[in-house]
């Protein structure tokens, strides 16, 4: 059985300013999704599949992936206002497509695997990969009942220039999420973390187990987002700006006692390009892990 890595890069980064996830963050134009593809196949993945807009195509083919050409499978997924459940309509209005949760399942006719879903932006660690990989292996394709997800401590997933918005988690003593609640304008102040929320500051543990948007998926979860998305379009497929988030169907999945959610945690410190000041944070990390020999200086060679 192979493995699939579902990288999700439909976004444009508003934050940042352009397509992060085209910055080069080395010498040699490498990305942060280089390094993804990399560490995952180092874990055994066997494919990778990136979602993204049409019209990025081009770019995401000359600058990134055809340098996998002869290392992994790649496959692109095209996410838009159009692709919607039989009987769905798109409001003639709407720009952006519905999320993280629309993004992976428009994949559901390119994989067949189990799958880790990560975000194109976001540095995960190779820690990461290994522990999803192994949890992966062990399931069943059409296994409903336990899925997973990389667990990292809050304090290792801050922005030092901003806030940023995270999935903080309730876990039990049996290291299964019971449930996942986003919570946005997650900062650092002093020596303490808060969130904001209707004008309010509310303090959070550094120990908090924050979800970064890694999960271990099988492909009967498939089902499980086509229902989900069918129910959230008849409540709000009209509106403009709503989203249907990954994070929303894991919670529903668990509520209905559909499936359980196990916590896989690592160590690993998140960095990322959330703010245009992050790319030399991100460049100076990743120098320091390729001074430590965690990394070859160029990864992708022909």
């Amino acid at each position: 059985m192979g493995l699939t890595l579902l990288v999700m890069a439909a976004g444009m980064g508003s934050r940042f300013g352009g397509l992060k996830q085209l910055s080069p963050i080395n010498d040699f134009n490498e990305t942060i999704i280089d390094y993804s593809v990399f560490d995952a196949k180092r874990a055994g993945f066997t494919k990778v599949v990136f979602v993204i807009r049409k019209e990025f195509e081009d770019d995401f083919k000359n600058l990134i992936t055809h340098k996998y050409r002869n290392h992994i499978e790649v496959d692109f997924v095209y996410q838009n206002t159009k692709d919607l459940p039989q009987g769905f309509n798109t409001n003639p209005d709407r720009e952006k497509p519905w999320g993280t949760g629309h993004a992976i399942w428009c994949c559901r006719n390119s994989i067949t695997d189990n799958f880790a879903v990560i975000n194109a932006d976001d540095f995960y660690g190779s820690e990461s990969f290994k522990v999803i990989a192994e949890y992966l292996k062990t399931l069943n394709t059409s296994d409903l009942q336990d899925q997973s997800m990389v667990g990292y401590k809050l304090i290792n997933t801050l922005s030092d220039n901003g806030s940023v918005s995270r999935g903080i988690c309730t876990v039990n003593s049996d290291h299964q999420v019971t449930s996942i609640t986003e919570r946005t304008q997650i900062e650092k102040k002093g020596s303490t973390i808060v969130f904001t929320e209707d004008n309010k500051e509310t303090v959070l543990s550094a120990e908090d187990i924050a979800s970064m948007n890694m999960f271990g998926l099988t492909p009967a979860t498939f089902e499980a987002f086509e229902n989900d998305f069918k129910s959230f379009l008849t409540e709000r497929g009209s509106e403009l700006k709503s989203e249907f988030y990954l994070p929303t169907v894991i919670n529903n999945l668990i509520a209905r006692n559909q499936s359980g959610v196990t916590v896989l945690p690592t160590n690993a410190k998140w960095f990322g390009m959330t703010y245009k000041e992050d790319k030399t944070i991100v460049e100076n990390n990743i120098k320091q892990l390729t001074k430590s020999g965690e990394y070859p200086e160029k990864l992708w060679n022909d």
